[in-house]
């Protein structure tokens, strides 16, 4: 008799212990937007910190593929560095995790340090060629910029009204490569993630307006865009999918969210 209450009570025990695993374990498979790289990878860090027993990824593909990754399942959520589009909308959600400023750089020696909206129209569209039409000097403008498919490229040719007219010399893969190419540069104009600018390249204000914290949140630096975690609508989530979702669209990653450049959302 008391052996049969003994092993009851170990089994209990066991199977306590079993299942408060099992919910607490699992993964969070983030696939998408290379802009986002750093923003997903401090939060997903702090997350697995206070959950150690779920285990995060990210595959820095692309917005359009992280989109597509999240519409086909072959992932727990896409990020992507664009609004979702019409079409998307029926059958994905998107939640804005932070804010981002697109920047327009330039090599440092480049005496350039303000353009319109107007203005970069015209540059990225090849009606502008000389930096001289805009006060610099008498030399070729080599435009850069993303591939198709980009976040990034989709959120500047969205604002600047260019989308399938710039007449770019080279489409990179990475806000890196766009860092290093105008880098070299002193003829190079590209654009560029607010938190991937360094002093490596100039940034340049737009409409007077220099992009920060507060010109972003206020809208008034017109050249922006959002960070988006993207799931499927018909998808049921893992606790610890929605266990993450609950966290990255919290108060509690604004710090985060400030520390890697990028601005968090005003609540």
């Amino acid at each position: 008799m008391k052996f049969s209450k003994l092993f009851t009570a170990i089994a209990a025990t066991a199977f306590m212990t079993v299942a408060s695993s099992a919910y607490a374990a699992g993964s969070v498979a983030t696939e998408g937007s290379t802009s986002m790289e750093h923003l997903i990878g401090a939060i997903g860090e702090s997350f697995t910190n206070q959950n150690p027993d779920i285990r995060f990824t990210f595959n820095p593909t692309g917005s359009g593929a992280g989109i597509q990754a999240a519409a086909e399942g072959r992932c727990d959520i896409g990020l992507s560095s664009r609004a979702l589009k019409g079409d998307e909308t029926k059958t994905l959600n998107g939640e804005t995790v932070a804010l981002d400023g697109i920047v327009l750089v330039v090599n440092p020696a480049n005496p350039v340090s303000d353009l319109s909206l107007e203005q970069i129209k015209k540059l990225f569209s090849g009606e502008v060629k000389s930096w001289k039409e805009l006060g610099g000097a008498d030399n070729p403008v080599v435009l850069i910029g993303r591939e198709a498919g980009s976040g990034t490229r989709d959120g500047f040719e969205s604002v600047t009204g260019t989308k399938d007219v710039c007449k770019y010399r080279q489409e990179l893969t990475s806000t890196g490569d766009v860092i290093a190419t105008v880098s070299k540069n002193p003829n190079a104009i590209g654009y560029a993630s607010l938190s991937a600018v360094s002093d490596k390249i100039k940034p340049l204000t737009v409409g007077g307006v220099h992009a920060d914290v507060n010109t972003v949140q206020d809208g008034s630096y017109k050249l922006q865009r959002p960070f988006i975690l993207v799931t499927k609508k018909d998808a049921k989530q893992s606790d610890a999918v929605k266990s993450f979702l609950n966290y990255a669209l919290s108060k509690d990653v604004d710090q985060i969210v400030s520390d890697t450049g990028a601005v968090p959302v005003k609540r």
